[in-house]
């Protein structure tokens, strides 16, 4: 009792808000070092508070087909993010990357509601960004990312579903308080009182809440069965729950880890040619260069005739 007296203090002096934000400071890396175009946008929100995003344009000489709103996940910040859409400028799609409050140089410290604002900031942007006119618009939501963006086109501004083409969701949490039980069970020391901890993580925000209500707008769901964080059941819950059209993608490798395969940044090309109509790639088989078996069947060589 003493062990579990100890965690509930801090977890209280800390806030819930420590539960669902992992922020770091600063920016050590910057597309350009990885020879991309970029520029720094600066972003304000409701409250006041400015927020540092990048512009990634569409590459030179490459016809745009639209603009990626690019939400990442919880931890870090703008430079462990990129990625996840590094690779889109070349296939001509412009992305706007945002660092939420408290991540990176953005100003303030993340919490809930208000990290909602920082959303809404990123949509402003896009709405009077020249370059985004007339383009379709596209939300890609890593982890924590995908889970705010539900939230906030469904509870806080429904009107912005009619403006998207579709939405990605990679590794998104269903629920964030049965996120936080399986983050507690993964340690014998917190094993015994995951089911108490886990009821001082925030939950009324959670995906799983809102996504019955995402009408209308395509959704395309990866979930890597590999995941060690957020595991494969949020991503099977969501799309159980999500109206039509959407699409399950199972995948393989670690937390949204998705886009360092090049067979899903394909599959994700061919799902913005038609969201509508896409059924995905679904079996797993078809998938070459994973580890090979353990004990793989030798055939012997045919005798001569």
């Amino acid at each position: 009792m003493r062990v579990l007296s100890i965690v509930c203090l801090l977890l209280t002096l800390s806030g819930c808000s420590s539960l669902l934000f992992y922020p770091e400071r600063g920016l050590p890396f910057t597309p350009d070092k990885a020879r991309l175009d970029y520029r720094d946008v600066t972003l304000t929100a409701a409250d006041g508070t400015r927020l540092r995003g990048w512009w990634l344009p569409a590459k030179a000489g490459v016809p745009v087909k639209g603009t990626v709103l690019h939400l990442h996940g919880n931890g870090g910040n703008l430079s462990g993010h990129l990625g996840g859409s590094w690779w889109l400028p070349e296939q001509g799609y412009q992305v706007l990357l945002v660092d939420y409050r408290g991540y990176g140089v953005s100003q303030g410290e993340p919490s809930l509601p208000a990290i909602y604002q920082d959303v809404d900031a990123a949509f402003q942007w896009l709405d009077r960004a020249p370059e985004v006119q007339g383009k379709p618009l596209i939300v890609l939501g890593q982890s924590l990312g995908g889970a705010l963006a539900i939230h906030y086109l469904v509870e806080q501004h429904p009107e912005r579903q009619r403006q998207l083409k579709a939405i990605v969701f990679d590794g998104v949490p269903a629920s964030y308080r049965e996120v936080g039980r399986f983050a507690l069970s993964t340690s014998w020391m917190t094993w015994p009182f995951q089911v108490p901890l886990s009821w001082l993580v925030p939950d009324g925000d959670s995906a799983i809440k809102a996504i019955a209500r995402l009408d209308g707008v395509p959704k395309l769901i990866y979930h890597s069965i590999d995941d060690s964080l957020v595991p494969l059941s949020n991503g099977i819950r969501l799309y159980q729950a999500a109206p039509p059209p959407r699409v399950l993608q199972l995948t393989r490798g670690g937390h949204v880890q998705t886009f360092a395969d090049p067979v899903w940044r394909q599959v994700m090309l061919r799902y913005l040619e038609d969201p509508q109509h896409f059924n995905g790639l679904r079996r797993l088989g078809e998938i070459p260069n994973y580890p090979a078996p353990l004990n793989p069947v030798v055939e012997p060589p045919e005798s001569p005739q």
